[in-house]
């Protein structure tokens, strides 16, 4: 099982943040009219945001939301307090506006996408991307979630989406999904990954109790025991774990570094598309920004591993690319912070001695 050629030539375009435009960023935010380091982690990410974009004053706006929803087959084995139908149940919901997603992608004003990537449901909307795989993943419980084909077709919807909001303009990509019980296929991803164990890697979703809970660490120990994904090899974990949302969040990731543009990931599921991109292109990391820290259990471990510090930590566990969309605003400021403010010599103002 591999890669096919379109996702392999995207890995190998992915370039290294450019150093350059980070070193003349720093120096215009040391020259603005505040002491050095006074706007923290704003400085830090104007600096990272020059370096993703080859720009020391780049644009943000408008941002790009891609929600891909798919649906799982473990979910036949008790893992989610929502039944599975909930999935097209939702994505009607993304469509018509109301919500969560399309409340704050309308603050930010967002170029907003609800990609069906899986859904078991068949689904028609005239604003839908119809960009079905399969219907829903097999249980991987029993068998591998996915095949070869699968994985690549997947991979390209998320590339192919992305890239669509990018020529529409959006200079930002926010990743969300929706699926009932990914937080399982999430949760076998990070623990593998991660090395942390699978009880560490499961919370409790969607509002699970604890005799799910407890049901959900047997499914994901036994699951990672028979199908037996390979640590090192985000395909096999993909095939074997994974979900189609997963893999077309990990497409749009991918795609998204190529093209320069930064990537806000969300909570615990996107963040587990992240950790399947790093895996497969290091580089990759460095275009990434962390919208939040979700209560989930894992979340914090896969945040760890990618190396990130969450902008907010507001007890979020929705999905839908929310805690990344609430984020937004402070990537605008960093930029806003660049563009606007004066720097000494200009405003007149005297410099500490």
């Amino acid at each position: 099982m591999t890669f096919s050629k379109a996702v392999k030539e995207n890995l190998q375009r992915i370039e290294k943040i450019n150093e350059e435009s980070m070193n003349t960023a720093k120096a215009h935010i040391n020259s603005l009219t505040k002491p050095i380091g006074s706007l923290g982690k704003i400085e830090e990410l104007a600096i990272q945001l020059a370096g993703i974009t080859n720009n020391p004053f780049p644009e943000v706006s408008p941002p790009g939301i891609a929600v891909f929803a798919a649906d799982h087959g473990v979910t036949e084995m008790g893992v989610s307090a929502y039944p599975k139908d909930v999935t097209a149940q939702m994505v009607y919901n993304f469509l018509n506006g109301g919500a969560a997603i399309n409340a704050f992608a309308k603050q930010i004003e967002a170029v907003l996408k609800v990609v069906d990537i899986g859904v078991e449901e068949e689904l028609q909307h005239e604003q839908l991307e119809a960009k079905k795989v399969r219907n829903g993943t097999r249980n991987f419980a029993f068998e591998n979630a996915m095949n070869s084909d699968e994985v690549n077709q997947a991979l390209q919807v998320g590339m192919e989406t992305a890239m669509k909001l990018i020529n529409e303009g959006a200079k930002t990509i926010i990743v969300g999904e929706m699926g009932i019980g990914n937080t399982t296929s999430a949760s076998a991803i990070t623990a593998l990954i991660t090395n942390c164990s699978v009880e560490d890697a499961v919370g409790y979703g969607t509002g699970i109790s604890e005799k799910i809970k407890k049901n959900k660490i047997n499914i994901i120990t036994n699951a990672l025991r028979d199908r037996n994904p390979q640590q090192n090899d985000p395909f096999d974990i993909l095939s074997k774990i994974g979900g189609l949302e997963i893999a077309g969040m990990t497409g749009a990731i991918l795609k998204a570094a190529e093209q320069k543009v930064p990537v806000i990931i969300d909570g615990f599921i996107s963040t587990a598309s992240a950790l399947l991109a790093v895996l497969m292109e290091d580089k990759v990391r460095n275009y990434l920004i962390a919208g939040h820290q979700s209560q989930e259990k894992g979340h914090v471990h896969a945040l760890s591993f990618l190396q990130k510090q969450p902008l907010l930590q507001l007890d979020l566990r929705l999905g839908e690319g929310t805690g990344a969309a609430l984020a937004f605003p402070l990537i605008e400021a960093a930029t806003n912070m660049m563009n606007e403010m004066a720097t000494f010599e200009s405003a007149g103002v005297s410099e500490k001695s």
